[in-house]
């Protein structure tokens, strides 16, 4: 009898939280079949007519092509930079012997310390440095979308590859590895789950990045998903159904990638959990 009104309640409590998860993106749903005068009058009631003219409007302002395209440019270079090094780093911090194990560990801990920054404090010091570098457009997203994803990204790696027993190492390097072969024909593929794990949360966030876009990006041909719906917003005016329709189709590929992967979310953290 305990045992079932634990699980009744644990039910409960699971269908409130996604409720306030789903929430928000159902109202934003709503929102986006009202004209301005409903949003503004009544956001929280359901619209007197589905109006689709939000959408229409979306769609004739935006170039969803050239939105899409950018994003999935800046996000495929990124994501190659940050996988080479996270692994290379991960590899040498997680599998590799040194006589002076305390240098590794100081090194490893500097990079989770980056976990703690918040990338908002960067923004001026990095668009110093891209201008000093001569860094624009796309290319001036994918430097510091590498530096702010490195610390989680080994955080997640170095505590999967540690899991990993080193009788794996000793069996390779017998059977005539080198150390390219060991980490790319033995590591590497069984680290897929927690790359996966990777690629996914760092596409996530890529696509909804918005301070670094609003602050590296100033020419409109150069423009990411996330920036959007700034096209809306003017002087004086500000377009409340126009910002909701256009952020309502940017965030719907996200739920289907993410519905499409997240068994390999799961799998990436919890192996990433074993040990470490």
């Amino acid at each position: 009898m305990i045992n079932k009104k634990k699980k009744t309640a644990m039910y409960i409590l699971m269908v409130l939280i996604t409720l306030l998860v789903v929430f928000p993106f159902i109202w934003m749903l709503v929102l986006s079949f009202k004209t301005n005068s409903e949003i503004l009058s009544a956001p929280l009631s359901l619209p007197n007519s589905l109006n689709v003219e939000n959408y229409r409007n979306a769609f004739k302002t935006l170039d969803f092509l050239s939105l899409y395209g950018n994003t999935l440019f800046v996000c495929v270079i990124s994501l190659v930079i940050e996988l080479i090094i996270t692994f290379f780093s991960s590899f040498v911090l997680s599998r590799m012997e040194f006589k002076n194990r305390k240098v590794v560990s100081l090194i490893y801990g500097f990079l989770i310390m980056g976990l703690s920054i918040s990338p908002f404090i960067l923004l001026f010091p990095v668009y110093k440095i891209n201008v000093a570098l001569g860094l624009r457009g796309l290319f001036a997203l994918i430097f510091p979308y590498v530096a702010t994803s490195i610390s989680f990204n080994t955080l997640l790696l170095v505590g999967y590859l540690k899991s990993l027993p080193t009788e794996i190492d000793e069996a390779a390097v017998i059977d005539g590895c080198s150390i390219w072969d060991l980490m790319l024909k033995v590591i590497l593929p069984m680290a897929k789950p927690v790359i996966a794990t990777i690629v996914i949360f760092n596409v996530l966030y890529i696509w909804n990045e918005y301070p670094f876009a609003s602050v590296m990006l100033r020419d409109i041909s150069d423009y990411t998903l996330s920036m959007g719906a700034s096209f809306f917003k003017g002087t004086y005016t500000v377009d409340y159904g126009g910002i909701v329709a256009s952020s309502v189709l940017i965030i719907i590929p996200e739920l289907i990638f993410y519905g499409l992967f997240q068994k390999n979310i799961v799998e990436g953290m919890t192996a990433g959990a074993v040990k470490g």
